[in-house]
């Protein structure tokens, strides 16, 4: 993945073999708690929707490289994770980057649900998707592509992708058949954005910059 600082992007990945990646309310929960560990130092969150085998986010880059804190923190996780040989993940790096910290954050994850669920082997695919939303040089981002179940709109001029790709991400439920609303479904940023929850993942100031909302 490569990232530049002041984009947006659809960041998604699946689980391997499109097995399920969250398996109760509480492993959504720690999920969150990853986002907000790893990726908050790096990025704004837009828009967030976790499915039971996949994961959609929508960040705003800040920077590429984090705080002297922050890079602390991960050196710590990072040795806890070496303790494991078997996290079948290959993301992280030895430079500390949102790419590295997106390694670290689905790794430890995974770490979590093996040893929960007395399993080993990879959980996710081991390539995590980005797809750049404001700077894609005319070319339809894959949030639109019909390999996702979703209607190719090739009609969409540049400026709309955000918009589009907000719109995406948390109507995913209701084109999976799983609620029939997208206020329905607990586990995305939809209740947060349109006033329906007070969670504080998400940064309302960006997504009013973008009119996203």
């Amino acid at each position: 993945m490569d990232f530049i600082e002041n984009n947006i992007y659809h960041v998604y990945n699946q689980g391997n073999n499109r097995q399920r990646i969250f398996f109760t309310y509480d492993n959504q929960v720690y999920f969150l708690d990853k986002i907000r560990k790893h990726i908050l130092p790096y990025a704004d969150i837009l828009a967030w929707c976790l499915m039971y085998n996949h994961f959609h986010l929508m960040i705003y880059v800040n920077r590429l490289t984090p705080d002297k804190k922050d890079i602390v923190e991960k050196e710590v996780e990072l040795n806890e994770l070496r303790e494991i040989r078997d996290i079948g993940y290959q993301h992280c790096s030895k430079d500390h980057t949102l790419n590295y910290s997106i390694g670290i954050m689905l790794s430890s994850y995974s770490q979590s649900i093996n040893k929960q669920l007395k399993r080993s082997g990879s959980l996710f695919r081991n390539n995590t998707k980005s797809e750049c939303v404001t700077n894609c040089n005319g070319i339809s981002p894959s949030f639109i592509d019909i390999s996702g179940g979703t209607i190719i709109k090739n009609y969409l001029i540049e400026k709309e992708y955000p918009k589009a790709c907000f719109d995406y991400i948390h109507h995913n439920p209701v084109k999976s058949g799983l609620v029939e609303k997208p206020e329905d479904w607990e586990f995305s940023s939809y209740r947060d954005v349109y006033g329906l929850r007070n969670g504080s993942l998400i940064n309302r100031e960006r997504i009013e910059e973008y009119g996203l909302k």
